[in-house]
């Protein structure tokens, strides 16, 4: 079946991968269907005049019309694009298209020989650099990254803990950080929580970037830009560092919750959401849910941890009784075949004694929050109080 282009009109694909690969040059087709040999999760898309009598059981798709009007309906559709069409034609084509770095796919530009595979489109969060040295080496091309940080082989200010699972809290300082990271100029990674061994290039952290292990040490240094990394809420006092900074939420937050049997989404939520204000913690550092095997269908839980995206892990009573709690229950013994639920479980994810909580009823929830601490090395430390 032959897509047929018509201007006003948007396209009907069949998208089964996460890229797409469009040639409109029979160069070009030759490479899109050498990549799609060579690299997998790929679509190809290509002129219907350069059929080879194969496309259906490859599951290419054809097309006639302007290449131009098959862009909307692949922008939305795919997390990246590789285009074996000259750069500055895909400038004009796609520039209607744009919206900003948090939403546009990651696009790469192929030349019609093949030889080089440039990033042109969200380098960092689209993931248009790796996708970049992936398809370079698939067909034996040169990469060209042209972002900064890459270059220049320093943090890249958007990614910064990504592989982690770090989120950023706000947007609004990105560029600016960036530029100043870039441009050399004193850098303070002031770091109360996470993953350590956040550095990946072979070579030393360069001289301007220093690490601190408090807001009070990285301010004295009189930085011109911070890159904070805490699971806690900032005092108000504290906030004036981030004038040109950003500000980094880790992983790390471990919470232990055991309910009755059917209690509420909403309830559970509104426990948790209370219970991290009153320690200073960021909802956005939760990283996991613990409880009993008995909680692994509670409905009201399920709807919570699916809601946040966060991980769910249970024990069994055996396992549960072996961590010693402070204030073991018969009764809780007598209705699951554990002394405890929260703090046990809790301590047994994060392989502490220490908690941030040991344990707070809340109506039909109990809660217990642990913190998870890490290695030089930036593995989870196991067993330390």
């Amino acid at each position: 079946m032959t897509i047929r282009l018509t201007e006003g009109v948007i396209p009907s694909i069949r998208q089964q991968n996460d890229y797409a690969v469009v040639a409109i040059t029979k160069h070009g087709v030759e490479i899109a269907r050498r990549l799609n040999e060579q690299m997998s999760g790929t679509d190809v898309y290509y002129m219907s005049k350069f059929t080879k009598g194969d496309e259906e059981r490859r599951s290419i798709q054809l097309f006639e019309g302007s290449v131009r009007l098959l862009f909307p309906a692949l922008f939305p559709a795919y997390q990246g694009l590789i285009i074996i069409i000259s750069l500055g034609a895909v400038v004009r084509m796609i520039a209607p298209l744009l919206q900003d770095k948090k939403k546009d796919p990651g696009v790469v530009v192929i030349d019609d020989n093949g030889e080089h595979v440039i990033s042109m489109l969200s380098g960092h969060l689209g993931g248009a650099n790796e996708l970049t040295h992936e398809v370079a080496a698939a067909i034996g091309a040169r990469a060209v990254i042209t972002t900064a940080s890459d270059v220049q082989k320093t943090i890249p200010v958007d990614l910064f803990g990504r592989r982690f699972g770090w989120v950023w809290e706000s947007a609004e300082k990105l560029t600016p950080v960036s530029a100043a990271v870039v441009n050399e100029e004193r850098i303070a990674v002031i770091q109360e929580s996470g993953e350590p061994n956040w550095w990946t290039h072979e070579r030393p952290i360069p001289a301007n970037i220093q690490r601190y292990d408090s807001i009070h040490e990285g301010r004295a240094s009189e930085p011109n830009a911070v890159l904070l990394v805490t699971h806690r809420l900032l005092e108000a006092e504290e906030e004036s560092i981030l004038a040109n900074g950003v500000l980094y939420r880790p992983k790390v937050i471990v919470l232990g919750i055991g309910c009755n049997r059917g209690t509420s989404a909403e309830e559970i939520e509104q426990v948790i959401r209370e219970t991290l204000e009153e320690l200073s913690f960021s909802i956005r550092s939760v990283k996991a849910v613990c409880s009993i095997d008995l909680k692994k269908d509670e409905a009201g839980l399920l709807e919570v941890i699916r809601s946040h995206g966060w991980e769910f892990k249970t024990y069994s009573p055996a396992e549960l009784n072996t961590v010693h709690v402070e204030a073991p229950s018969e009764t809780v013994f007598h209705y699951t075949g554990a002394y405890a639920v929260s703090e046990p479980a809790v301590k047994l994810y994060t392989g502490h004694d220490k908690l941030a909580l040991v344990k707070k009823k809340s109506g039909n929830v109990t809660i217990s929050v642990g913190v998870m601490a890490f290695h030089a090395s930036g593995f989870a430390e196991r067993g330390v109080s």
